[in-house]
């Protein structure tokens, strides 16, 4: 390695220290620092303790009155943990979560000093409406905005501070961030699924969606990390030829974890514990330095606060073992990009898993109605599910033979397959396809065999007792998707009780039977989003068009989804947007990309022309000083002796007037695309300014391979993948 290369990089400086030393007993620290359920009980009043429990459990709005109690035993108890400062955690449009620190010191008339934290404070903060992504609701004339406490989502303490999840809204009261939306869908999937799940159980009175995330990441050497431009700015390398071995041989995944990366991801799991993050598996992934942590289920929106948070630790906890988290999608060209599958089901009150199939899935009506609707409803909003993944970095990953293709489908599975053939009426039961165990020697205990195998080029799987939506990207806040997959499974769950009951009063039929005439009639539907075969084959692409499926390969494509009557109707009709705020993220996201793709392409311009072309002219004049040289020596006969030198010489100018002349036509293209409108911009950026990036790249990574290493200015793929 060059020494140039690699300096040593100061430890980062100023972060708050991990609040949780290492322990053997893990079920002992987990959630020490939530304000659960046994520090409410510590310290707050009974009556309030009681009340606050009702509303995290029902989702109802808190009663003020309560509000200054509960501050007081908040702040106590947050204090006791060595809280300083309180902060109102919100998830803004960014895709990333904002936070704006207030101590509890107050001076009272007469300088007395106090450590105070008022219910006023707890319920509603007033960070600035405009200065975050917004879609045109707020202008910087029209700037005030509010953060209002979830209560559903317990607050906890990091570091010094007290974290109180909250909403986003404006002063108008329209909707600036991911969770508030989640909410509404939540809301909307409870009173939808508890309507049709009482058709099974009377006893049912609420359903719960629930997610686990698995979240995949690249661990890099932070030195190395900070050598690269293209890296620290945008969070993928842009440039970097591929490393002599990648992951070809398989021998990455699952393998033994690195002693550096284990002791990363111990303290990772404490600190994380400790934080009522229920993570509980962790892997090495299909990459050199890729890994995976997932959590055990739980309900969606504390789901994916925790996955929020966790973003944000890892980070910390990287630096004190000196890497840095990649949770770019596409980090690394050649080899697998991350993703974040969400694994969704439905819970009821009563303990019962809706998508749970039991020992035979055709015998469990509930399991059917629930499996059924929810696959009608992505055949029915197959693009805004698409829509709800979409993002610069998800384009990369989407199709890259290692993360499912652009085109949403369903995989169900041969057992479930098989099923819906029988009721279809075109199939036998075959009950060779239902067996449950498999024996293979002796001396190795029986197999259970799951209700479906698995696809990995699926983007939306049927996995035993839940569907996984793989398309969802690392870097994602999850909140978008599942209220997406929330929404859609909701509305379809209202047309189809109003089916159901319509036949029940009108044909005089029984439940039963009602509901079973509506499942086939929906099986029927929902043939062309079924598709069991390899998603990465061309031949699917072609099928899933005769299909009318859609494949929305780039962001702005997939994103006119949005702007749809059916989806703007879908979105007021189930009261999780209104079309304004429908409007307003369309164009947050379309700015958000455009912003993404500008400031790769001032990245690869800066990284090429500021360090890889002047590398390579340095070389260029030491083969040239060669080959004079060579000539001075060899006379007539220096052809001969020079002719290796001579081609590497034209070779490398030649890839230094491509870089030059690639860099030069992107610029004049960049300056075209800043007069055209929004959606225009972002197709010509996806289209036309994108591909020149992969022109420039094919030569600034010839250079990598023929200048010398120890001229090269940038850290390589085999060091930043193979440095444990």
């Amino acid at each position: 390695m060059s020494k140039l290369r690699f300096e040593s990089v100061k430890e980062t400086m100023g972060r708050e220290p991990v609040n949780v030393a290492y322990v053997g007993n893990r079920a002992e620290i987990f959630a020490k620092h939530v304000f659960g359920k046994e520090a409410m009980q510590e310290f707050l009043d009974k009556e309030v303790y009681e009340a606050l429990s009702e509303v995290m459990i029902t989702g109802h709005k808190i009663d003020r009155k309560l509000a200054d109690s509960i501050a007081t035993g908040m702040k106590n108890w947050a204090m006791q943990h060595g809280a300083t400062h309180y902060t109102h955690w919100f998830q803004p449009l960014t895709g990333a979560t904002a936070e704006k620190h207030d101590s509890f010191f107050e001076i009272f008339p007469g300088g007395q000093a106090v450590e105070k934290f008022a219910g006023s404070q707890l319920v509603q903060q007033e960070p600035d409406g405009s200065s975050f992504p917004n879609g045109g609701i707020r202008s910087t004339a029209a700037a005030r905005g509010y953060t209002i406490w979830d209560p559903t989502s317990p607050a906890f303490v990091y570091g010094t501070t007290l974290y109180i999840p909250t909403i986003f809204i404006s002063y108008t009261g329209e909707v600036l961030d991911y969770k508030t939306p989640l909410l509404r869908s939540l809301t909307a999937i409870d009173k939808a699924a508890t309507a049709v799940a009482k058709y099974f159980d009377e006893e049912a009175t609420k359903v719960i969606a629930t997610l686990g995330w698995e979240q995949e990441y690249f661990l890099v050497d932070r030195a190395l990390f900070t050598s690269r431009v293209d890296l620290v700015t945008t969070g993928r390398t842009l440039v970097g030829k591929d490393a002599p071995r990648g992951q070809e041989l398989d021998d990455h995944y699952f393998a033994d974890i690195p002693q550096r990366v284990m002791g990363f991801m111990r303290d990772l799991e404490i600190t994380s514990l400790s934080l009522g993050i229920p993570v509980k598996t962790r892997h090495n992934e299909v990459a050199p330095n890729q890994f995976e942590l997932a959590p055990i289920f739980e309900e969606a929106n504390t789901a994916v606060d925790h996955n929020m948070l966790l973003m944000k630790v890892m980070k910390d906890i990287a630096h004190k073992h000196n890497f840095e988290v990649l949770l770019h999608e596409k980090p690394f060209a050649g080899i697998n990009g991350s993703g974040k599958h969400n694994n969704w089901s439905l819970m009821t009150n009563t303990g019962t898993n809706l998508l749970n199939p039991g020992k035979n899935p055709k015998d469990n009506l509930e399991f059917l109605t629930f499996f059924v609707n929810t696959i009608k409803a992505v055949n029915e909003y197959e693009e805004l599910l698409r829509a709800s993944v979409a993002s610069a970095g998800n384009d990369h990953r989407l199709g890259a033979n290692e993360a499912p293709p652009a085109i949403i489908s369903v995989f169900i599975g041969s057992q479930m397959t098989q099923i819906f053939e029988e009721i279809k009426g075109v199939a036998k039961t075959d009950k060779t396809k239902h067996d449950e165990t498999l024996n293979l020697l002796e001396r190795i205990p029986e197999i259970k065999l799951d209700k479906t195998d698995r696809n990995r080029t699926s983007p939306f799987a049927f996995t035993g007792n839940r569907f996984e939506f793989r398309a969802v990207g690392s870097a994602a806040n999850s909140s978008y998707p599942m209220t997406i997959l929330n929404m859609i499974v909701a509305k379809q769950l209202e047309l189809f009780k109003k089916e159901v009951d319509t036949l029940i009063a009108t044909k005089k039929m029984t439940n039963e039977n009602a509901i079973l005439k509506v499942l086939k009639s929906y099986i029927k539907d929902s043939d062309k989003i079924l598709f069991s075969g390899n998603g990465y084959a061309k031949a699917w692409e072609k099928e899933a068009k005769k299909r009318g499926l859609s494949n929305h390969k780039t962001t702005p494509e997939a994103l006119n989804a949005l702007t749809d009557k059916k989806t703007i109707n879908l979105f007021e009709g189930m009261g999780v947007l209104t079309k304004r705020e429908v409007h307003a993220k369309y164009e947050v996201e379309m700015e958000i990309y455009t912003t993404k793709i500008l400031i790769e392409a001032k990245a690869l311009t800066d990284i090429v022309m500021g360090q890889v072309v002047p590398a390579a002219i340095k070389y260029q004049k030491e083969l040239a000083n060669i080959v004079k040289n060579m000539n001075n020596i060899y006379g007539k006969d220096a052809k001969k002796y020079s002719k290796e030198s001579l081609d590497l010489l034209k070779q490398v100018s030649e890839d230094i007037n491509m870089i030059a002349e690639g860099v030069r036509k992107m610029q004049k293209d960049i300056k075209k695309s800043e007069k055209m409108s929004l959606e225009a911009e972002a197709l010509f950026l996806a289209k036309e300014i994108k591909p020149q990036f992969d022109v420039i790249r094919k030569h600034a990574d010839k250079l990598e391979g023929l200048v010398d290493d120890d001229i090269w200015p940038l850290a390589k793929y085999s060091e930043m993948l193979f440095t444990k």
